[in-house]
């Protein structure tokens, strides 16, 4: 950032405030000054340009297309269906693309312009959601189970997930004032922040609770992960990992992705404290001399797993008991009907790469905004959106199921009803155009590709095979790409690291197949491999052998360097 290190710029950015307000009221530019662009990540937006357009616009020597990306704070992405409506307002009224569901439940409005960003908060206010800390140094939107077996522990470990968000919230009061106009008590005020500090974290900090059997989460790819532990059908505690992350740097062996370790089991009532614990440790002992470097991941590699642990338990005041017991089946959702044990339905909708528009021959805007309406007047009623970028409908009456399949039919959302697993399945992350970061295509491109993979186990006579594709226009891992069974890391346009032999449990990390190869050597690469699987595939005792355990088991991939190996069926 020019002369101004990312922790220079948060020491002194009294509270995040920085020069925010100045840089939002200057009309000779769409941008923001250059150390404002740190700041706005923590206040949950990232400013950035259209590519597509940046070149013609370099030539006709004018600035890039800048707009922003606001992302929201909605723990386990439940929101009631008046939010559903409010927000489908606000993406209408100020952005582009319609909604956007994100691998952490968050939505995403994106193409919002620097006059409309102050508006389009308040609007996201006023539906009694913010966006404080969505991005930047400090502990992300935190993630949670949204397909649960058992309602009453969804609601429980919900509860809990959304009461710490709220306590890990930054302190200062700048996103009040920038953005909903509350007057400062003095003229730079300097807030204690007890849990971040002046600098905040090294880097992002992700939380995740997982509900076996679904690990939709990809719990062990998480900073600071809990696996409720449900007995009796209730819950009694949860069992802690630290130390998953996705991201990595393309020919830097420094950087890697990593899976969480298992630490141990604690109660419901120690979680807040437990968790306070971890983000303090990581915020003292994490690298803040190189950012690639910063993750929990390699503060526990860097110090040692014994040393970090004792750092945690010495801070919580209490030793972890022995993890307990669990077992995971499967990382993707449950598509359709499922029924709750209150006799209440939940409907979960495939929702291609999570996004949510109207157009060329598509309504599922309009649909999903029709169905908000129904489902205003019903207590309880709730839109959950999934880790794997879908949306469930939660807790409909058994009166209101008819509505609102016709509903759902009509406006062309059930396309899980006949979608190959494959294409079920798959995750892709924005890329190209407005990311900043992206190398290739990643959601543009699903389309295709999901036609041209299919085309393969068409010929193979494949296509009822559960294969996890996933694909990401960078290595940084938002589509948690190196746990998908096929993987596809973009490294230049139109160019890919191949990644193979994850597991669908996530409890396995991917490979590096075939290196910087096009879609013909992707094709080509995978052909073979997939007739090999066709006959060669053998039996588990949960079913048909998966893709990425084949590959392991017969060679085509070596063993990864380490693997979640203490799940426990109980």
């Amino acid at each position: 950032m020019g002369s101004h290190s990312v922790e220079d710029i948060k020491r002194a950015s009294r509270g995040l405030r920085g020069s925010l307000v100045a840089s939002l009221a200057d009309s000779a530019t769409g941008g923001l000054r250059e150390d404002d662009l740190v700041l706005i990540k923590l206040h949950g937006s990232y400013q950035q340009d259209d590519r597509d357009l940046r070149e013609a616009r370099r030539q006709a020597r004018l600035e890039p297309a800048h707009s922003f990306m606001i992302r929201t704070r909605t723990p386990g992405g439940v929101v009631t269906p008046r939010q559903w409506l409010q927000l489908d307002a606000i993406a209408t009224t100020y952005a582009e693309r319609g909604l956007r569901i994100t691998t952490r439940q968050a939505f995403q409005f994106h193409g919002v312009i620097k006059s409309d960003l102050k508006k389009t908060m308040q609007a996201i206010n006023a539906a009694m959601i913010d966006t404080i800390a969505a991005c930047g140094d400090v502990t992300r939107n935190i993630a949670v189970a949204a397909n649960p077996q058992v309602s009453a522990v969804h609601a429980r470990v919900h509860a809990d997930a959304a009461g710490l968000s709220t306590h890990l919230l930054p302190r200062t009061r700048a996103y009040h004032e920038i953005w909903l106009d509350e007057q400062p008590v003095v003229a730079a005020p300097a807030e204690d922040e007890p849990i971040y500090g002046q600098t905040y974290l090294p880097r992002k900090f992700k939380i995740g609770f997982a509900v076996p059997p679904r690990n939709d989460v990809d719990v062990f790819s998480q900073d600071l992960g809990f696996i409720a532990i449900v007995e009796d059908g209730a819950l009694v505690g949860y069992n802690a990992t630290i130390g998953g992350g996705m991201g990595m740097t393309h020919g830097d062996p420094d950087t890697y992705p990593r899976l969480g370790d298992v630490l141990g089991f604690l109660e419901p009532s120690q979680l807040v404290v437990f968790a306070e614990a971890v983000v303090t440790t990581q915020r003292d002992f994490g690298n803040r001399q190189a950012r690639k470097r910063a993750r929990l991941k390699y503060t526990v590699d860097d110090h040692g797993l014994d040393t970090i642990r004792a750092e945690i338990e010495r801070r919580a005041g209490f030793a972890l008991a022995p993890a307990r017991a669990f077992g995971f089946e499967h990382n993707g959702d449950r598509f359709g009907w499922t029924e709750g044990e209150d006799g209440r339905g939940h409907l979960t909708l495939r929702i291609v790469a999570g996004r949510i528009v109207d157009g060329e021959g598509v309504t599922h805007l309009t649909g999903l905004r029709e169905i908000a309406a129904e489902l205003e007047a019903v207590d309880g009623a709730e839109f959950r959106m999934t880790p794997n970028q879908n949306l469930t409908i939660a807790n409909i009456p058994p009166e209101l199921r008819a509505s609102i399949d016709a509903r759902v039919a009509r406006h062309g959302l059930d396309g899980h009803r006949s979608a190959s697993p494959l294409r079920l399945n798959a995750l892709a992350c924005v890329a190209l155009p407005t990311c900043g970061l992206a190398m290739a295509e990643a959601e543009r491109y699903l389309p295709r590709l999901l036609d041209e993979v299919e085309g393969l186990l068409g010929r193979h006579g494949l296509l009822d095979a559960p294969i996890h594709l996933r694909i990401s226009g960078c290595p940084n891992g938002c589509s948690r790409p190196y746990l998908g069974e096929i993987a596809l890391v973009g490294k230049a346009p139109g160019r890919y690291n191949l990644m193979l032999g994850a597991d669908h449990r996530g409890q396995r990390l991917n490979t590096l197949y075939r290196e910087n190869i096009d879609e013909a050597a992707i094709l080509e690469a995978l052909d073979p491999l997939l007739a090999r699987y066709a006959t060669e595939r053998g039996t588990t005792p949960h079913g048909t052998e998966g893709f990425g355990d084949f590959l392991l088991r017969t060679g085509v991939v070596a063993p990864p360097a380490r693997r979640i190996d203490i799940e426990v069926t109980a």
